[in-house]
């Protein structure tokens, strides 16, 4: 049930902005030096570097948390951003983001590889929060402004935003998959973000079969069915299902009754996001970090074959799998440390989360046997690196490795994998990529495995090292043209000329149906 105090219109800015984005975090990160002064800078990133020319040319601004708990900001420019920070408490942070977002939704989404945990009083918090980010919005907004809502943490944003303001065009994209019916099932607020969802005029999905289990969802859960990727929904047919849901907040009161019924469309379809190309040819071209490059192999001795993994510390992405497939490896001799090395980067992630303080245990803990057990004097097993790097010793790894290892259990995308095949401007190395990622789906000369084959596995990682140079070259040349042709800006261009358009004709059926009353 989405009826709350967000339900009532706002007053439409006359100095608003014809362009918003809506994301969890704004797209700064503060610096303190020293003597306790702070200072913003850009956040890294794919999504950043895309969205800064649509900001500076439409006159955009950014909604966001800006990073503090219990902190409270007034809106700021900085670069080309302007910038409106969302306060969140110190106990919304644990309820609403390491909570209903990345305890029950993330862990839901992924095919439930960890158990999702269902608790009201996240998904109250989530609800409260959802709103203060849509009222936000709705007060930044210019009139007829474009509003793209961004990724799981704000899925009832659109639907809130809409009543507030219906003049604006709404666009959501989700940056993590979609689970099937089976297991979206499970949530017990299904209907709800559901809702909450279907307030956009666009949803944009990682994968086709992505917006096809949304789809599904949306038939089994509310009834409308998707033709062509489109569906149309009713105002008054959805606070009538609120007022009849029993999922409120215990004291608050249910809205609907006698509201003017009106119509939108919604398309839901794949839009695949890519990565930042220029920088990273940027990169790769500058003669320090191929210097760079070249020392990381010396560093680890020269050896025959660099394996390379690079994640967050998230149980998604298939860590434990890849090394445990490395120090078998190491037992059946089919590779010694003087030979091969791996480096995996796992940078931390929501470390105050359980099941993220037991990975790192687990991973910790395999590294520790398999060096205990291979380790020489001159040479370790794998090189275990928890901590974040600058992007340029990023690319720097991509350059120096040989086989690049890609072994996510479920992901939306995976956007490590196209930014390796974009620093491999030689054309040489090998990628070795999960099929249960989007990249898979995209970049089909990789050897693709099963993560949870381990035998498999293994022999991908040996036919990674061993193909011939010839076909490694024509493999690498096809997912590179694929890399460079789509990439950050072209996703991003391609979701905002489609939202204009379908916003156009939400925009000219709602003059109709004034029209005909």
């Amino acid at each position: 049930m989405l009826a709350d105090q967000s339900d009532h219109q706002v007053e439409v800015p006359r100095d608003g902005y014809d362009f918003v984005v809506v994301s969890n975090r704004l797209p700064v990160d503060r610096d303190i030096d020293d003597k306790g002064e702070s200072t913003w800078r850009r956040s890294p990133g794919g999504l950043v570097s895309a969205l800064a020319p649509v900001m500076a040319k439409r006159d955009g601004a950014w909604v966001g948390w800006h990073g503090a708990p219990d902190e409270t900001l007034e809106p700021f420019d900085h670069d080309v951003f302007h910038l409106v920070p969302v306060g969140l408490s110190e106990l919304e942070v644990e309820r609403y983001y390491e909570g209903f977002s990345n305890a029950t939704l993330w862990p839901l989404y992924h095919d439930v590889i960890a158990p999702p945990e269902f608790h009201r009083t996240w998904w109250y918090a989530y609800r409260r929060v959802n709103e203060r980010f849509a009222r936000m919005a709705a007060e930044t907004a210019a009139p007829g402004a474009t509003v793209w809502v961004q990724d799981y943490q704000l899925q009832l944003v659109p639907r809130m935003l809409r009543k507030l303001r219906p003049d604006v065009t709404i666009g959501f994209f989700n940056h993590i998959p979609f689970p099937p019916t089976e297991i979206y099932s499970q949530l017990p607020w299904r209907k709800a973000v559901l809702e909450g969802l279907t307030g956009a005029d666009l949803i944009g999905f990682q994968r086709p079969g992505d917006a096809q289990n949304f789809q599904r969802c949306v038939r089994k859960f509310l009834g409308v069915r998707f033709t062509n990727g489109a569906a149309d929904f009713s105002e008054a047919a959805i606070a009538d299902d609120a007022a009849a849901a029993s999922s409120s907040e215990p004291g608050q009161e249910t809205s609907g009754a006698g509201e003017q019924d009106t119509t939108w469309t919604v398309h839901a379809a794949a839009y695949p996001i890519s990565i930042d190309v220029e920088a990273i040819r940027e990169l790769a071209s500058d003669p320090e970090t191929k210097k760079r490059a070249k020392e990381i192999r010396q560093e680890l001795g020269n050896p025959e074959t660099i394996y390379l993994g690079v994640d967050r510390l998230d149980y998604t992405k298939g860590i434990l799998h890849r090394i445990k497939a490395y120090g078998e490896l190491l037992e059946d001799e089919k590779i010694t440390v003087e030979n091969s090395a791996l480096i995996q980067v796992a940078s931390p992630s929501r470390e105050r989360v359980d099941s993220y303080i037991q990975l790192r245990e687990q991973v910790e803990g395999m590294v520790g046997r398999i060096n205990g057990q291979f380790d020489t004097m001159a040479h370790t097993a794998v090189r275990y690196l928890h901590h974040g790097y600058p992007f340029e010793e990023m690319v720097a790894l991509y350059m120096a490795a040989d086989v690049m290892l890609v072994t996510a259990l479920r992901d939306g995308m995976n956007l490590v994998a196209k930014e390796y095949v974009a620093a491999k401007q030689d054309r040489s190395g090998a990628l070795v990529l999960s099929e249960f990622t989007g990249a898979a789906e995209q970049l089909k000369q990789a050897i693709l495995v099963n993560p949870h084959d381990i035998d498999g596995l293994k022999e991908a990682m040996l036919y990674a090292r061993d193909m011939p140079g010839a076909e490694a070259k024509k493999r690498m040349s096809s997912m590179r043209r694929q890399v460079l042709t789509h990439d950050v800006v072209d996703w991003s261009q391609r979701f905002l000329e489609d939202l204009a358009t379908y916003g156009q004709q939400s925009a000219g059926r709602e003059s109709d149906d004034r029209n005909s009353q």
